[in-house]
């Protein structure tokens, strides 16, 4: 097992991991967010290198993490062979089995192998799948012709707004989930609708794979056209940085998925996975 912290090795694997796409695209957008600063404080480990067949990337190990915070304790991984990676998680230290972790990905062996490992390891696993969607290039985005209300701005999200963002996200609800909502706004780009007050009406943000995430309206507010503006908004934003600008959506959610339609989104073959790993030794209480 290796950890590239080299830029060098680092922008190779970005060209190596383009070649994959979209298998790959979870960890592409770790890796470009670490060659860019790494604001998340991200690393990236590898089976071998520069013939690498397995990547995963993870929170620094010198970082010290919360054993209950899996927003913060997350992977992304792809590999070229499925029993690499089965031992990058089984023989290795890559991952740390001792805490609440998520792996996030684009293959299916990927649930396949967390429940295996995790199994003799005395760890829970739930699983979730999404539909992946990437969004054209900005020429291709529908433009957005829309009569704001003049009291409204079209801005970014501010570190003050993680409370309401945790409260209306279905992962969240809870001071980790707020504390990790927090550390994005911070790190990475946004877009929302902000009243007269300056409270969010509208959102999207980018995780620490380059993914959009939690596009929300609040219920009050719908049907008027600012789920649309935030997310062409963020997309082209992603793009002009050089992100892919990628996202999932669950298949019901039919609103959202009309959305992404007639926003000529490309929902991509593979699927994104989510697998939350809980050892068996905390309690359901300390589950999140």
């Amino acid at each position: 097992m290796l950890v590239l912290n080299c830029s060098r090795k680092l922008q190779m694997l970005e060209k190596m991991l383009r070649k994959s796409f979209p298998e790959s695209l979870k960890v592409y957008g770790a890796v470009m967010n670490i060659s860019r600063g790494n604001p998340f404080r991200t690393e990236v480990v590898v089976d071998s290198w520069p013939d690498f067949r397995a990547v995963i990337t993870r929170p620094q190990r010198e970082i010290e993490m919360d054993d209950l915070d899996h927003y913060t304790s997350a992977y992304a991984v792809f590999y070229k062979e499925l029993e690499t990676y089965w031992e990058l998680l089984e023989n290795t230290n890559a991952i740390n089995w001792g805490q609440i972790f998520q792996i996030q990905g684009l293959q299916d062996g990927i649930c396949e192998i967390s429940r295996t490992v995790a199994l003799s390891k005395q760890v829970d696993v739930k699983t979730s799948s999404f539909q992946m969607v990437i969004h054209p290039d900005p020429d291709m985005l529908p433009d957005v012709k829309l009569r704001m209300d003049p009291k409204l701005t079209l801005a970014q999200l501010d570190v003050s707004h993680a409370s309401l963002l945790s409260k209306t996200w279905s992962r969240g609800g809870n001071p980790r989930c707020q504390k990790y909502l927090a550390g994005l706004i911070c790190c990475f780009p946004s877009a929302c609708v902000l009243d007269e007050h300056g409270n969010p009406l509208s959102w999207s943000l980018t995780d620490q794979f380059a993914t959009m995430i939690h596009n929300y309206t609040l219920p009050e507010h719908r049907r008027k056209g600012y789920s649309r503006l935030v997310a062409t908004t963020l997309a082209k934003t992603l793009h002009r940085c050089g992100f892919p600008a990628q996202g999932n959506v669950l298949e019901t959610n039919i609103p959202s998925i009309k959305l992404l339609k007639s926003m000529n989104a490309q929902f991509l073959p593979c699927s994104f996975f989510r697998v939350i790993h809980t050892p068996f030794h905390f309690s359901a209480k300390s589950r999140l």
